[in-house]
């Protein structure tokens, strides 16, 4: 499987660089388009919805973490001139794989996509694991209690605001913990990713909702928490193998 990338550099030679002569496909991975400002990387990403997002933090019209922050990714890879704490908080924040210093150095870039596709292929191993534990109505079975008081804690975060657009950061801050402490704890009590349950959560409520087929798919990702329902379809295809209408449709007798 190849991973889509979508680059957001405002330098012109600096993104033909990127583009041109880095070795994609030995990390398993293509560009499928490229952006210089961050108001029409947002657009792109919106629209392409890549796997994996590069992008440079100053850029004219927005910056690339304010960028990221209205898209919905899954991996992204920060280029900066500037070794600033203050974005590298938000970047931890916004779950960014890794922040690199500009000028980048091949070896770096390189290492760090090495990581990134060890890192999604071994996800991805787990979400076929996961797949195979689904109870008989098709949703993913998942740890209800794990008797730690922070990961129930954050369990229980989860199954009361799903439906509102929150993430690690915000369970983070209800229960008072670092982000670190919390994901190494989820990990270790549940055997799954923190963002792996919540995604897998809410496919659960929305395969419970499309039973009522009077509801729309747009309305089941509005309701679910998903910022958009092309971002819905996606996550939904990843944790289901099929695109919600297809789904639908093998079940249409439920």
């Amino acid at each position: 499987m190849s991973y889509s990338v979508v680059l957001v550099e405002d330098e012109e030679l600096t993104l033909q660089e990127l583009e041109t002569t880095t070795d994609w496909q030995k990390f398993d991975m293509h560009v499928i388009g490229t952006a210089t400002n961050g108001m029409d990387g947002e657009q792109l990403i919106k629209a392409l919805e890549p796997d994996i997002v590069i992008t440079d933090i100053r850029l004219p019209g927005q910056d690339g973490l304010e960028m990221l922050s209205h898209c919905p990714v899954n991996y992204a890879i920060i280029l900066s001139g500037h070794s600033d704490f203050s974005y590298m908080q938000k970047a931890i924040r916004l779950s960014v794989f890794d922040f690199l210093l500009k000028p980048v150095a091949d070896e770096d870039l390189e290492h760090t996509l090495a990581n990134l596709s060890e890192r999604i292929q071994e996800e991805d191993d787990e979400m076929d694991r996961m797949k195979k534990q689904t109870d008989t109505s098709g949703c993913i079975t998942l740890p209800v209690k794990v008797s730690n008081r922070i990961v129930d804690a954050a369990i229980q975060f989860i199954n009361n605001h799903y439906h509102h657009s929150i993430g690690l950061q915000e369970t983070c801050d209800h229960l008072s913990v670092s982000e670190s402490h919390l994901c190494r704890l989820f990990k270790e009590c549940t055997g799954i990713n923190f963002l792996y349950y919540l995604n897998a959560y809410r496919i659960n409520k929305a395969i419970e909702m499309m039973k009522d087929h009077s509801i729309t798919i747009q309305q089941i990702s509005a309701g679910n928490g998903f910022p958009s329902s092309g971002y819905f379809a996606k996550i939904f295809k990843k944790y289901t193998g099929v695109l919600p209408s297809q789904y639908r449709d093998q079940n249409s007798m439920l």
